[in-house]
């Protein structure tokens, strides 16, 4: 899937689907520029408002496309295409980024390229970065692709599915949860234990101070390569509960071990199901994608798993793990290619899976 660039193919590519609003100037595959801002005004409530969400994205997507462009070097004029995520995520989110987009590629008379958000995350492995002349090695995790076909675990607040990438257009899912998501699991997790909003980061930091075997959460019995971590939340908070009213300060002083006994729970649970799909179809080039590929516990697992069972892993850069629009403008830079572009009626679409 090798991807020429040249100077004729500048892509502004915008990524609105949450509450990051991001755009980014791709060559090609070649990434030249990435700008993001994100909302801290949802902190306070514990989640995503989607109403603040969308109007934080109108008063942030002007001035994040104009550092872009600048940040790129090039001006709006030399664009071939404007890329946009099409969906899913919050409809009010995303409608800013397709009427903006849709608005420029009208002004400056250039096609649009619509993209699946979740195709965006997978294809975070395809990103290039130009070449830096003070780097002796320019082979980099970033620059090293999976070859095709391989596996994905895509894993975020709201989805967590194991695919399998046969070309940029042809992805299968193979397995998803059927009901929450592994990052929705432990944002709500961490709610309960009162640190705050997002939880992954704070999880993830206390995890690297715990004992991952202190205790023990029930993991599901899900037939197949689905995923499911309503039972998962279920226990943590019935457990919570117990040790709570034994002892008024159990999760202050024991913190540590409790994040880093969930972490290595949904961990678990992510894992054993990939082991499975690797067995299925015999596909040992293995990748991770998604929010909750910046965990370093299930990095750290990839890594072990790659030792023990002789994978080839594919981590991204933290960088490209979040909602970023770099990604968007990868999967565009093939979409331009193929001449696949979108009409300027298409509607967004708010819940949409591959395809």
């Amino acid at each position: 899937m090798e991807l020429k660039s040249s100077h004729t193919d500048y892509i502004l590519a915008i990524e609105s689907s949450c509450d990051d609003t991001s755009a980014a100037v791709m060559r090609g595959t070649t990434l030249l520029s990435n700008v993001t801002a994100s909302q801290e005004v949802h902190r306070i409530y514990g989640g995503v408002v989607p109403e603040l969400a969308s109007r934080a994205h109108q008063q942030n997507i002007v001035p994040v496309v104009d550092h872009a462009l600048k940040k790129a070097g090039i001006t709006k004029e030399q664009l071939a295409a404007i890329a946009f995520t099409r969906g899913p995520g919050l409809m009010g989110s995303l409608l800013v980024g397709v009427n903006f987009a849709k608005g420029m590629a009208e002004a400056l008379n250039i096609p649009l390229i619509d993209v699946n958000h979740l195709q965006g995350h997978v294809m975070a492995h395809f990103i290039d970065e130009p070449e830096d002349p003070t780097v002796t090695s320019q082979l980099s995790p970033v620059n090293c692709h999976p070859p095709l076909p391989f596996l994905c675990l895509l894993v975020s607040g709201g989805n967590s599915q194991i695919v399998k990438v046969n070309a940029y257009n042809d992805m299968e899912v193979l397995g998803q949860t059927i009901d929450d998501a592994a990052g929705e699991a432990i944002d709500k997790c961490s709610k309960v234990m009162g640190l705050g909003y997002p939880g992954g980061p704070i999880i993830d930091r206390l995890a690297r101070q715990g004992n991952p075997k202190a205790y023990t959460f029930a993991e599901p019995h899900i037939p197949g390569l689905n995923y499911s971590f309503s039972g998962l939340k279920t226990s943590f908070l019935y457990s919570m509960q117990k040790w709570v009213e034994e002892d008024p300060d159990f999760i202050e002083h024991h913190k540590e071990d409790i994040a880093a006994s969930l972490e290595w729970t949904i961990v678990d649970i992510l894992m054993k199901k990939l082991k499975l799909a690797v067995k299925q179809t015999g596909i040992k080039h293995v990748a991770v994608a998604g929010g909750v590929s910046a965990n370093n516990g299930l990095r750290n697992a990839f890594h072990d798993y790659a030792k023990r069972f002789g994978w080839t892993v594919y981590i991204p850069k933290f960088s490209y793990t979040t909602d970023n629009a770099a990604m968007i403008g990868c999967v565009a830079a093939y979409k331009l290619k193929d001449n696949d572009f979108c009409p300027i009626e298409a509607p967004a679409f708010s819940k949409v899976t591959f395809g």
